[in-house]
């Protein structure tokens, strides 16, 4: 929604984390969706990927990690290291809180089969009784930084009185777990082809903000899973602009 007056100065974004969660279904490719409640305060009734934001108390804390450095991760998404490690961490972290899955395991070459056992840690982790870096630690837990890709960096527009500075990772869902959507910010969840998501937000049946639709529309010309940890992407920050004509307010991305 686009305010009678833009906040000046605009809003600082926050940071934040989003998961593209794949997998290989019958029909070729699928994405994990979730439609968010209605009334929430940021895109409330809008199909998204799990994400939110991040929690700095995963930003300094040691955690047992395997994959690219935090410096890499750094270099891909134009932030400090100390950023990339809580991005990182926020994107697994959300992931599992919202749908369930944890790219995390008692070595760094496997990944846990069930996540049912923490159960009770999940719902600490959404209540913000506990960060993600003490649920890795009290479990001997480590974390899968190699499972997840860069994918993308959307910032709200300056117009916006909430702001967000995601990065977006993608994963395929690990052998053994599901997703269940199993979160209070959703009122449903779906494993759905790309496309058919797209074609639901053009006959109306869906809401999408454009980081979203952009990114099915990516997903919509790649066959696999595999296929889309093979992708080699360049991540930029786009920062769409939101431009009222009358009564409508069109988004456009420069």
């Amino acid at each position: 929604m686009v305010p009678d007056e833009a906040p000046d100065p605009p809003v600082v974004p926050r940071d934040a984390a989003t998961v593209v969660l794949v997998r290989d279904g019958s029909a070729g490719l699928e994405v994990f969706l979730l439609r968010r409640v209605v009334g929430m305060a940021f895109a409330g009734g809008m199909t998204v990927f799990p994400g939110g934001g991040v929690d700095r108390r995963d930003a300094d804390a040691p955690v047992a990690w395997t994959g690219p450095p935090r410096e890499w991760w750094a270099g891909r998404f134009g932030c400090t290291p100390e950023s990339a490690a809580a991005l990182v961490c926020a994107a697994v972290r959300e992931m599992f809180e919202e749908s369930g899955v944890l790219l995390a395991g008692p070595s760094p070459d496997t990944v846990v089969a069930d996540t049912a056992a923490y159960a009770s840690a999940r719902a600490a982790l959404v209540a913000r009784e506990l960060s993600f870096a003490e649920f890795l630690n009290a479990e001997g837990l480590v974390l899968r930084a190699d499972l997840l890709r860069p994918w993308a960096n959307w910032v709200t527009p300056v117009d916006e009185p909430r702001r967000y500075d995601t990065r977006f990772f993608a994963a395929v869902l690990p052998s053994g777990q599901r997703a269940d959507g199993e979160t209070a910010e959703a009122s449903d969840a779906v494993w759905q082809r790309p496309a058919d998501a797209v074609a639901d937000w053009r006959a109306g049946r869906r809401l999408l903000l454009p980081p979203t639709w952009a990114a099915l529309a990516d997903l919509a010309e790649l066959g696999t899973a595999a296929d889309v940890l093979a992708a080699d992407r360049e991540v930029e920050k786009i920062i769409p602009k939101l431009v009222r004509d009358g009564a409508v307010i069109r988004v456009v991305v420069s």
